[in-house]
């Protein structure tokens, strides 16, 4: 994560703070990473959790559905995810990209939200959809 300037940790987690500027993603739906949380697996392994804003999943006035932004995601992991875990970071055990319409925080569920989550495993530096 090269823009990182105060990694928060807690009992084996690092969260990394995102940023207002949005990818490029196939559907062009305005989508920026609200942060990062690396959840030590074990040893040198970890799982990532790229959490992004994506408002226009919303159900009240939203433009995307999941099926529309499946690319998105696999796209997002493919070209960002994978790329920001390289040494002194641990290997990815699985990398999980999701999508909110508004800002939460990690763990805590609202009525009125649309989440998205897609679980991915890392194979010859590419992202493979596993079930999640």
């Amino acid at each position: 994560m090269t823009d990182v300037l105060f990694p928060m940790q807690d009992q084996g987690r690092v969260t990394l703070p995102g940023s207002d500027a949005p990818f490029a993603v196939p559907s062009s739906q305005v989508v920026t990473l609200q942060e990062v949380i690396v959840d030590a697996a074990s040893g040198d392994l970890a799982i990532y959790r790229f959490r992004f804003l994506a408002p226009a999943i919303a159900k009240a006035g939203g433009t995307m559905d999941f099926e529309a932004s499946i690319a998105d995601m696999q796209h997002l992991c493919d070209s960002y995810a994978v790329l920001q875990i390289m040494p002194p970071m641990p290997a990815a055990t699985q990398i999980i990209v999701a999508f909110s319409d508004i800002a939460l925080p990690f763990g805590e569920t609202n009525p009125d939200a649309t989440q998205f989550f897609m679980a991915f495993k890392i194979e010859d530096g590419l992202c493979v959809l596993e079930p999640y």
